[in-house]
């Protein structure tokens, strides 16, 4: 169910925004109109839009519209206009000046060296989590390492780890169906063989398996933070989100449970927020993880942390 905070998905142009925007693009009649009206709404709009390049959105939304590729814009840039890409570019900059999230308007997002399927199931993959991807591929496996990615969403870090190394038997699971057929779509988009199963958290793991790396990107925001009504995430699931009052609920499950899941010398490795890195390794000590250890994101923020099964 979608919460009050995300309320503004549902929600339309006021009638003189919507007739504005609706002339503005219907006068225009080249690909060439069309890029500078968008990019001229995209920046009248800049207080509801978080992280907004109005020439690159442009771009990707005249894209999205018409059904071309960006060599295409340049190449057929004085070509007219049809119609229902007309209509389809309104309704599609009308969702994003409310700041609804570009990668839920056309559907996909990059991430590592792979395109996405997204869907409002899920969170959209970021590039704060490649420091995981990047952490993972590092680590001195097996030629046949096990991985588990835990509440994979879009199956991104799944994927991604398994691009670059292909040799790794990778899996992953989240606990509605329609995210694990997301996931799967975008195994087969990416021609990636990686396995998706439904399971919340361990519940569906069998205790048999055993794991040489088990990684996370889980919920971690606090249940009353701020930052729930800012940018993207006023769109994207709750569920995917928070956890708790500390945003610590989930991460503290997966550091008990992991346990049973790691094979002796396995690691578990755990995205979280910038400013959870020493509790987190706290938490890992205390279960008896070894070798703990905390990687900064691009930003230089300390975005992951990571724990060894020695037993």
């Amino acid at each position: 169910m979608a919460s009050t905070r995300n309320r503004l998905k549902h929600d339309v142009a006021s009638e003189t925004q919507a007739s504005d925007l609706s002339a503005r693009i219907n006068l225009c009649q080249t690909i060439t109109d069309a890029l500078s009206a968008s990019r001229k709404v995209l920046t009248e709009h800049q207080e509801n839009l978080t992280f907004n390049d109005p020439t690159i959105e442009a771009k990707i939304f005249i894209e999205y519209a018409f059904e071309k590729t960006s060599m295409q814009l340049i190449t057929q840039s004085g070509e007219l206009l049809c119609e229902d890409g007309k209509k389809k570019l309104i309704s599609t900059l009308s969702k994003r000046i409310y700041g609804y999230p570009v990668a839920y308007i056309v559907g996909f997002q990059p991430f590592w060296t792979l395109n996405l399927r997204v869907s409002e199931h899920t969170l959209i993959p970021r590039s704060d989590s490649e420091i995981v991807v990047e952490t993972a591929i590092g680590l001195p496996l097996s030629k046949d390492a096990n991985v588990l990615d835990l509440g994979t969403g879009t199956g991104a870090i799944a994927l991604a780890i398994k691009s670059e190394r292909s040799h790794w038997i990778v899996s992953g699971c989240d606990f509605k169906e329609e995210i694990i057929e997301l996931a799967r779509a975008n195994a087969s988009l990416n021609s990636l063989n990686v396995e998706f199963v439904l399971s919340n958290w361990f519940s569906g793991i069998t205790a048999t398996q055993a794991f040489d790396l088990i990684v996370s990107n889980p919920p971690y925001v606090e249940s009353n933070s701020i930052w729930l009504n800012q940018g993207d995430v006023r769109f994207e699931p709750d569920s995917a989100l928070t956890s708790g009052i500390d945003g610590l609920d989930d991460i503290r499950h997966i550091i008990s449970k992991g346990t049973e899941y790691l094979k002796s010398g396995g690691y578990l490795l755990l995205e979280h927020g910038h400013q959870q890195a020493n509790v987190i390794q706290q938490l890992l000590l205390q279960q008896g993880y070894q070798e703990v250890t905390t990687k900064q994101d691009l930003n230089g923020l300390d975005r992951a942390t990571l724990g060894r099964w020695l037993v």
